[in-house]
Order: C-alpha cells, then sequence, then structure tokens
C-alpha cells in the first residue's frame, strides 16, 4: 500500500510530498503521526520541492558564465565592494526599482563574479535574469535578424526583470549592433534593472559607438542614475 501511495504522488506530479511519504515510511513515523500532521509535512515538503525546482530552472535559464553567491564575495572596501552595500543590493531594491548598475575595473578583479553572485541572488529571490557577454549578446543578435526573429528576441529581454551584460566595451559596436543596443538600454530605462560591467572606465565609453549621437543616447541614460563600483587591487586570479 505506501508504495503504490508513493507511486501515486508521483504519477500526480507532486514529488515533495512523495518524497515526504517515502522519508516517514523509512523513518517508521507513519503510524506515529496524526493525519494533520503528516499531511502538514508533505504539503510542506511539496511547496519547498517546487519553490528551488523553480530556483534552479531560474538559474539555469540565466545562463551564467560563473557558479557565484553573494555569500563568498570579497568585500573589502580597500576593493570597491562592502559588506553593507552587497547586503543591500542583495534585497533587490535596484531591480524594482528598475534601476541600473555599473561595475568597473581591471582584468582579474572580480567584476564578472560579482555580476554572477547578484544574478544568483536575484534568481533565488524569484527574479527572472538574463546573463550575456558582450560577445554573446552580439552573436545573438546577427542571428535573430538573419532569421527574423528581432522583435521576439527584444520581447523576450523585456520580459526578464534584470539583464546582466558582462565585458561591456571588449568590441566595437557599429551599424545595426549598435542601434540593438540602444533599443535594449532605451526598453530597460527606468522599468527593468540592468547590469554592465567592463574593464573600461566609464569616461572611454564614448569611444565604443561608431555613432556619436547614439553614445550619447546611451551614455545619457546608462551613466547618471546608475549605481556605481570601481573594483580595485590586484588580479584576484594570482590567489590561485
Amino acid at each position: 500500500m505506501t508504495n503504490e501511495i508513493e507511486r501515486a504522488l508521483h504519477e500526480l506530479k507532486l514529488p515533495g510530498m512523495a518524497c515526504c511519504w517515502a522519508s516517514l515510511e523509512e523513518t517508521h513515523r507513519l503510524d506515529k503521526i496524526t493525519l494533520r500532521d503528516g499531511m502538514h509535512l508533505m504539503m510542506q515538503n511539496e511547496r519547498d520541492t517546487r519553490q528551488n525546482n523553480r530556483i534552479q530552472r531560474l538559474i539555469k535559464n540565466a545562463n551564467f558564465r560563473l557558479k557565484a553567491s553573494v555569500e563568498e564575495l570579497e568585500t573589502d572596501t580597500t576593493r570597491g565592494i562592502s559588506a553593507a552595500s552587497v547586503a543591500d543590493l542583495a534585497a533587490g531594491s535596484y531591480i524594482s526599482n528598475g534601476m541600473t548598475l555599473i561595475i568597473t575595473g581591471p582584468a582579474g578583479t572580480g567584476k564578472s563574479y560579482f555580476a554572477c553572485a547578484l544574478g544568483d541572488r536575484a534568481c533565488r529571490n524569484g527574479i527572472k535574469v538574463l546573463y550575456f557577454t558582450m560577445n554573446m549578446l552580439i552573436e545573438n543578435l546577427r542571428l535573430v535578424h538573419l532569421e527574423g526573429r528581432e522583435t521576439n528576441f527584444f520581447r523576450k529581454l523585456n520580459a526578464h526583470e534584470l539583464l546582466i551584460i558582462d565585458d561591456f566595451g571588449m568590441v566595437k559596436l557599429d551599424g545595426q549592433i549598435q542601434h540593438d543596443f540602444e533599443q535594449i538600454i532605451d526598453d530597460r530605462y527606468n522599468r527593468n534593472a540592468l547590469i554592465l560591467a567592463s574593464q573600461l572606465p566609464i569616461s572611454d565609453w564614448y569611444n565604443v559607438f561608431q555613432s556619436e549621437l547614439i553614445a550619447e543616447a546611451c551614455l545619457d541614460r546608462l551613466v547618471h542614475k546608475a549605481i556605481k563600483y570601481d573594483l580595485k587591487g590586484e588580479s584576484l586570479r594570482k590567489k590561485y
């Protein structure tokens, strides 16, 4: 009977309840708790299982380059990241307010890890996140234009509350790509959150664009109201 119940729970797509039932049976607790208490345990386990599965789907779909967490961030004011500011960002108000976060600094100072850690925390808070390096984003934009899917692609970006673009400035934006980037920035402005990570100081960002007009339009939306972090110090990669 107990095996049939466990199998039926799986068939009903209630894996959390099935796992709890199996655990109660293995620990010989089935005959020691009331029906009310047993149902409470099973429903709580099902709720926790679904929540964890949703978080794992969000993390997988975000496609982060690095596995990172805010708990493992090296917070040090001399490096440009304080524990207090990380705790504030982890709470996610910058996401609900549709703000832009800019992370700059030399290679190896932890920009990508910082961005991915914030993205991971957002996923764990139930937020839909997408991560791209600038090269990945450009490749996607070129492909969707070739296939005539650009409208759906921009709609997909807008459906995510947080967009992370890493390695900004490593490739010069010209032609249609700079227009696409301007649309992405315009679509998110004061609506959805954006994290940009770059080795280039903000003062050099104008040179990333072929068109000065597009550069001014993008940077006007990106820079003035952004939360900025300029990471410093020796490369963290030297530790490994």
